[in-house]
């Protein structure tokens, strides 16, 4: 099924994302307090409240804001396929929202549009349209899955097809370029750097740039799943 589905017609994407406030005692007393209670079954004598926050709250939509969305689509012509990278980033999450939203609204409303990402269904996807939801924005059709039926709903996740039904376990991008032999290149930075990255090196540019090599990863991943050939990096065009 998936290898007759036309690669041009699906946007891939990834996130980034840190916490609304860098370090836990500056966070006031009230998100605190909520925060504390939203983890306190991972609270334990070997980690404490702010072990947990430096961890974990930019993953969490109600306490982080997204810095970056990377989004990469597949052209094709006589001469093969080309990859091309667009981002979104800035330091008002508000305004990264709405340019990524006008992206979605025009060119990928319809019914045969479909998004991709990794472990996208369970995260990514989420996580934005809480986000907007937060910055008083109307969710673009193809993020609005309420009352949509499974089969009405045109996202695709890579983690997903690789677990054939199994439940067990995360499968991360990094491992499965790994097993599939994909090149990646080396980053100067990991995801558990983008918030240090961003509060203390200022540093949008650096993220951006992570964040697109992701995508990479994600598109040539998906290829190959489907039984596709790599696209080679001379035909890779970064924004």
């Amino acid at each position: 099924m998936l290898d007759r589905l036309p690669v041009e017609k699906i946007l891939f994407l990834d996130i980034e994302t840190v916490p609304q406030t860098y370090q836990f005692k500056d966070v006031e007393d009230k998100t605190r307090e909520l925060f504390e209670a939203k983890t306190r079954f991972q609270q334990n004598a070997e980690k404490s409240f702010e072990q947990l926050y430096d961890e974990r709250a930019g993953i969490f939509a109600e306490f982080g804001k997204i810095v970056c969305i990377s989004v990469g689509f597949v052209t094709s012509n006589s001469m093969g396929r080309q990859i091309r990278m667009k981002s979104f980033y800035h330091d008002d999450e508000e305004t990264l929202l709405r340019q990524f939203k006008s992206l979605l609204d025009e060119h990928y409303s319809g019914p045969n549009s479909i998004l991709c990402g990794h472990n996208a269904k369970e995260f990514d996807f989420p996580y934005i349209c809480r986000r907007m939801l937060i910055n008083g924005l109307k969710l673009p059709n193809a993020l609005n899955i309420a009352g949509k039926k499974p089969w009405e709903i045109n996202h695709l996740d890579t983690m997903e097809l690789w677990k054939f039904g199994d439940f067990k376990a995360y499968t991360s991008l990094a491992l499965l370029c790994h097993v599939f032999d994909i090149p990646t290149p080396k980053d100067d930075i990991s995801g558990a750097d983008v918030a240090r990255v961003y509060y203390e090196e200022n540093d949008l540019e650096r993220i951006k740039v992570y964040c697109e090599k992701d995508v990479v990863a994600l598109i040539q991943l998906f290829l190959k799943m489907t039984g596709n050939e790599l696209v080679g990096e001379t035909e890779i065009h970064y924004s």
